[in-house]
């Protein structure tokens, strides 16, 4: 029987869309690096497991769909430079162009996370870190711990964010840490007045397979659905 959980894989994409190849500059490589490297791995062979998982093909470096959307920072929602301080366009997006992206990409996924979360009684949004923090980030330059678990300061409860870092350290046999170096981003804290979400970063680092890593994290979920049901 499926998980009652819904998944949310936001930056496993690579694709650039065509409303913006003739400007976008980066390869393949930097495209892949600014998103979340082995989460297409890791997470979406659980969908078979959960009730819902919802997910994109669109590179995180054009649409970050983990930011609000009126953020139209260096590191905003359409984005001007990668998390690496790689520049994304020869020019910058217009206003046009960015409610473009945001009306064919940005709002179709909340508005899919929002369906999605009225049968479900939890929802975790899924990623993958770098080892050591890129320059764009809460901690560049410092090392990351294996995994970090966070709920925005309170879009779940705390004993279930807790209960779940102590069922994954036994199950992986590697520490947890809560709410560092991420407090959980944009997501979780619009979608938690649905339903209780929180957020999954794992390492990079090869301390398991990516797939050793998808296989031990939904046996966590497993034992972690007969604590909060």
């Amino acid at each position: 029987m499926a998980l009652p959980f819904l998944l949310s894989v936001p930056h496993a994409g690579l694709v650039v869309p065509p409303e913006v190849t003739d400007i976008c500059t980066l390869s393949r490589d930097e495209i892949a690096r600014d998103g979340d490297v082995g989460a297409a791995e890791i997470y979406l062979s659980m969908e078979e497991h959960v009730y819902a998982l919802a997910t994109t093909d669109i590179a995180r470096a054009i649409v970050d769909l983990n930011r609000p959307e009126d953020d139209r920072g260096r590191d905003g929602v359409v984005k001007t430079h990668t998390c690496w301080d790689v520049p994304i366009y020869r020019e910058t997006p217009s206003d046009e162009l960015i409610e473009i992206l945001l009306k064919l990409y940005y709002r179709p996924y909340h508005k899919n996370l929002s369906g999605l979360s009225k049968d479900v009684i939890a929802a975790i949004d899924c990623h993958t870190m770098a080892a050591v923090g890129p320059p764009v980030g809460p901690d560049p330059g410092m090392e990351r711990p294996p995994i970090c678990l966070s709920n925005g300061e309170g879009t779940c409860p705390e004993k279930w964010l807790l209960s779940l870092a102590e069922i994954i350290e036994k199950v992986m046999g590697i520490s947890v840490s809560i709410n560092n170096p991420f407090k959980g981003g944009y997501t979780i804290r619009r979608h938690a007045v649905e339903v209780p979400w929180l957020q999954i970063e794992l390492s990079r680092e090869s301390f398991l397979s990516n797939r050793e890593k998808g296989e031990l994290i939904i046996k966590s979920f497993d034992k972690w659905h007969t604590i909060i049901k």
